[in-house]
């Protein structure tokens, strides 16, 4: 049996570190070729965040792999209090430097599993948000955070998890070569892991949540390989 070929891993935190400290897009890779995207693109992004979470002004927001949080301040005119949690250190002093407004939208470094199995306060939060971050976790990652949050986080009604690549449309983007089963299912990449809708709404739904799948316009620079998820308690 042959090996797979080798394939390169990537670390958000240690890319960061080599854009310019006020490079948000960069430091996210929200880029196309090396560039930022325009401003018409975020501009979309924004509005399936919105759209997905349905924000009303008394709402606490929670964003998982928050970034560098310069998605997150769009958001903290539409909600009462947020806290962004993210894994790097650098990105996190980003958004504290940058966007955090104490005491009520705050940043804090920490791994997202581990985070909501320690929040003291689970029962504030009534909106979660997780932007580009989800295919990061592993599936016994995935499991346990979607499961913990179903069941600790009694008053979350509804989130939004979005920008994940489909499995489906692999062929989309690797169009000069055929990446390995192992490439497509580990979430060091750069992109993270594949997963198609089945495979994902198997995920939330045995975790108590209901599944509805959105797109992004055909406009939207990465509309045909992702695909972005609203989650529900179920009735």
């Amino acid at each position: 049996m042959s090996k797979s070929q080798p394939y390169p891993k990537f670390s958000y935190d240690a890319h960061a570190r080599t854009c310019a400290p006020d490079d948000f897009l960069g430091q996210v890779c929200r880029t196309v070729c090396g560039k930022p995207v325009s401003e018409d693109q975020i501009r979309m992004i924004r509005e399936a965040i919105h759209n997905g979470l349905q924000l009303r002004p008394d709402d606490v927001l929670l964003d998982l792999a928050c970034g560098n949080g310069s998605l997150s301040r769009e958001l903290f005119r539409v909600c009462r209090s947020y806290l962004g949690v993210d894994i790097s250190e650098y990105m996190i002093s980003m958004a504290k430097w940058s966007f955090e407004r104490q005491p009520t939208h705050v940043f804090a470094v920490q791994h997202g599993v581990e985070y909501v199995h320690q929040e003291g306060h689970p029962e504030r939060f009534t909106r979660a948000l997780c932007y580009a971050g989800f295919q990061y976790f592993s599936d016994p990652d995935a499991i346990d955070l979607l499961a913990t949050l179903h069941k600790r986080f009694s008053h979350l009604e509804r989130m939004f998890i979005g920008n994940l690549p489909d499995k489906e449309c692999v062929t989309n983007f690797y169009i000069d070569r055929t990446p390995s089963e192992d490439e497509l299912t580990d979430p060091s990449t750069a992109i993270g892991i594949w997963r198609t809708r089945e495979a994902f709404a198997q995920l939330a739904e045995a975790s108590g949540w209901q599944v509805a799948f959105t797109v992004m316009p055909p406009s939207f620079y990465a509309a045909h390989y992702r695909y972005d998820v609203v989650l529900t308690r179920k009735c």
